[in-house]
């Protein structure tokens, strides 16, 4: 069960949450999910992608990432600076470090295939470096992968072929294998590419959840 996020709270609206309880007999601090439940619009909802250099975390880096807030055109995020490619040993360290307190700012995040990919890679990155990724039960978690993979029948089940059937069209552009090469070289325009190519996956994403998420038991998991 998530646990409230403290570290985000002011000192009034965390003495509120020990001071009321839910209907399991429990304050709102020790069942924060039942908070979120009988307070809906309290909930910092965000959708969630990264782009990487290689698809394993011992191998590769994190190029860019985004988070949107729900029903708002507000985004988190960024891409590796240039700089750091060429001279640090770790270029994406400064990137995972934001990308960690942008996470934290949500109570619940969608993602598209991140139970197996975008969030194991930003923790190994994390861990790597000695940094502190967000514990078991400290944020909600939702694939919608798992929604299309299980509710609905497609030839594949990648976001852009999801989107393109079940919302009639996509965002998401064609996959160009030089701008990602260049990009681990510091190419700040190849850089610049892929970090909108990640900010479109996160509106997709977003377009799609709401399309689809009505249709899956709302069951949700720990990051």
């Amino acid at each position: 069960m998530p646990s409230a996020p403290v570290h985000r709270m002011r000192k009034e609206e965390i003495v509120w949450l020990g001071n009321h309880k839910c209907e399991h007999g429990h304050t709102y601090l020790e069942h924060y999910t039942c908070y979120l439940k009988d307070n809906p619009s309290k909930v910092r909802i965000g959708f969630f992608d990264i782009e990487t250099s290689n698809l394993d975390a011992n191998f590769g880096i994190i190029l860019a990432y985004w988070f949107k807030e729900a029903n708002k055109e507000k985004f988190h995020g960024g891409y590796i600076n240039s700089r750091d490619v060429i001279h640090d040993e770790e270029p994406d360290r400064n990137l995972v470090i934001k990308l960690i307190d942008d996470l934290r700012k949500f109570d619940l995040v969608f993602t598209y295939y991140g139970t197996k990919f975008d969030l194991p890679f930003c923790r190994t990155r994390a861990l790597h470096m000695g940094l502190d990724f967000p514990l078991f039960g400290t944020i909600k978690h939702k694939d919608v992968y798992y929604i299309i993979k299980n509710k609905f029948k497609l030839h594949r089940n990648r976001l852009e072929v999801a989107c393109r059937e079940l919302l009639g069209e996509t965002r998401k552009s064609h996959f160009d294998g030089n701008m990602w090469r260049r990009a681990v070289q510091g190419d700040k325009k190849s850089l610049t590419y892929i970090s909108d190519h990640c900010k479109d996956d996160v509106r997709d994403l977003e377009d799609l959840t709401n399309k689809v998420l009505d249709y899956a038991y709302p069951l949700w998991k720990s990051i």
